[in-house]
């Protein structure tokens, strides 16, 4: 897309991105800064989604506002340019949506109007480069399976339905639909993040119940997924494919040695302790995990886990 003088035509809102995925800043500190004074994400969500404490997030804030003071901005016109500031975009880009779609804080299950603005984006640099990128078409994928769902996270009475419970009439068949086609042309390419990401997605979202979606398949791309970089939320949700193949013990060893910031690792381990009948470990670990919750949604479900026990 190239305006009347030759430049390209950039949405707004992804203009301001590409401005901020600057070179003079680390891609983490882009990230973060484009968050929070772009797409308002608040301090306290930037932190989680980067699993680190609020106030090192907000002093890292602050050092990446001094490191731009000053800077002469231009966005890139031409392929070599913005080729480099590509996968920054599609990390905030992704790092937005999560924020919509799973809240760090606040009594939100999903922030729809937020993770359909980190889909847009992610349309709009596909529109605006000058050449095809698998990743990104893999990046659509992944946020429209996930955002599918949207309507069946929600209860009647507003409280969280997680996966297992919802009602897959309720996902959204267009999305879903539009996710596949474009994942088909990538099948059989070599491993990529936002790719095996989106193929987990697409496993939940060919499964015509939750009984019937293919565990085994899920725990060999997270297999992949760590093969290309070691992540705790990777392990975390390995830990959770494991656990549904092969049961709550194995699901449990599986998540040894992994440690990360927040609630949902206890919430994991509350979960699968209590379906090894481990009560007492379980009871200590749902309430590690309602200390640790900062959303309510989230946490008004973790008492009833734990209430039901």
């Amino acid at each position: 897309m190239l305006a009347d003088d030759g430049t390209i035509a950039l949405d707004e809102r992804l203009r301001l991105v590409l401005l901020c995925a600057h070179p003079s800043l680390a891609a983490e500190s882009a990230a973060a800064l484009t968050l929070r004074l772009v797409l308002g994400v608040s301090t306290e969500d930037v932190a989680r989604l980067f699993l680190v404490p609020t106030p090192t997030m907000a002093a890292r804030l602050t050092r990446a506002r001094k490191r731009l003071a000053g800077e002469s901005f231009a966005v890139p016109v031409d392929a070599a340019e913005l080729t480099p500031r590509v996968a920054g975009v599609a990390a905030i880009a992704y790092l937005a949506f999560t924020a919509g779609y799973a809240p760090g804080s606040g009594p939100d299950v999903v922030r729809a109007e937020l993770a359909g603005e980190a889909i847009r984006l992610v349309r709009v640099l596909r529109t605006v480069l000058p050449y095809d990128d698998p990743e990104l078409d893999a990046l659509l994928a992944l946020m429209l399976l996930q955002h599918s769902r949207r309507d069946a996270r929600i209860a009647a009475d507003g409280t969280l339905v997680l996966l297992p419970d919802q009602d897959r009439t309720r996902w959204r068949v267009e999305e879903i639909t539009e996710a596949l086609d474009l994942l088909r042309p990538l099948v059989g390419a070599p491993p990529a993040p936002y790719l095996l990401q989106a193929l987990v997605a697409a496993e939940h979202a060919i499964a015509p119940t939750a009984a019937a979606t293919a565990w085994d398949r899920i725990v060999l791309r997270y297999d992949e997924l760590l093969a290309l970089g070691d992540s705790p939320v990777v392990r975390l949700n390995r830990a959770v494919a494991v656990a549904e193949a092969s049961g709550p013990e194995a699901g449990l060893a599986a998540l040894d040695g992994v440690t990360m910031p927040g609630h949902r690792l206890p919430a994991v381990r509350a979960e699968l302790l209590a379906r090894a009948g481990r009560a007492d470990e379980a009871l200590a670990a749902y309430d590690e995990a309602i200390g640790r919750c900062a959303n309510l949604a989230e946490r008004d479900h973790l008492v009833a886990r734990r209430a039901n026990m």
